[in-house]
């Protein structure tokens, strides 16, 4: 069984931390049942392992933390969906490979229920979308916005941090960093792309999908 938690308001990150390195711990000892935390957070920036010093454009913008998930430089804050997951790997075949592949499944089944087509591209981590809309990039090819980003963490095949979505954020709060540290392409949301999508709304859509793609 997975517990799906949902906190309204604002969740400080440091008190996040704190739940789930003791969800965590709780799974390991099997004392504790796999939980999925959907939440959001104060403005803010994390840094993953991979992230680069100069990638963080805007240092005194928001409170900067250490998150020791992968990936580069991610901003979260409200009207953004952050979900945390917290799963037994192990029990899911101990491919970690196959386990980001399957969270950016259930993203993009998640942003076709509001037919917005989500994809990934090789050697970008996250969700993205196409914007016909926008000029094309210098290549010719049609300019790509990030939706949606992703990095985990495994303890003893337990993950947690998780992804999060962007339903209807500050879009320039991104500007403080370069977001996962890729600067040819932007960032967008739901509501951006003409959507009236509600953060409810999208969690609804996160719980249908997850028992078709997980």
């Amino acid at each position: 069984m997975v517990e799906w938690i949902t906190t309204n308001g604002l969740t400080d990150y440091d008190a996040a931390l704190t739940f789930m390195e003791n969800r965590v711990a709780g799974i390991i000892c099997g004392t504790a049942e796999e939980c999925i935390w959907l939440l959001e957070h104060p403005p803010l920036y994390t840094a993953g392992t991979s992230a680069k010093p100069n990638d963080l454009v805007d240092p005194d913008r928001f409170p900067v933390y250490t998150a020791r998930r992968g990936g580069e430089y991610t901003y979260h804050g409200p009207g953004q969906r952050v979900v945390y997951v917290m799963l037994d790997v192990g029990k899911r075949g101990r491919d970690v490979r196959q386990f980001v592949k399957d969270l950016e499944t259930w993203v993009i089944a998640t942003l076709d229920s509001f037919n917005v087509k989500g994809e990934i591209r090789e050697g970008r981590v996250g969700v993205w979308v196409e914007r016909p809309d926008k000029p094309l990039n210098a290549d010719g090819s049609v300019a790509e916005d990030k939706i949606a980003a992703l990095g985990i963490r495994l303890r003893k095949w337990v993950s947690f941090h998780g992804l999060s979505i962007n339903v209807e954020p500050d879009l320039s709060h991104f500007e403080g960093i370069v977001p996962c540290g890729i600067r040819e392409h932007g960032v967008t949301s739901l509501v951006d792309l003409g959507l009236p999508v509600t953060i409810d709304d999208l969690d609804v859509a996160l719980k249908a999908s997850f028992d078709v793609t997980m």
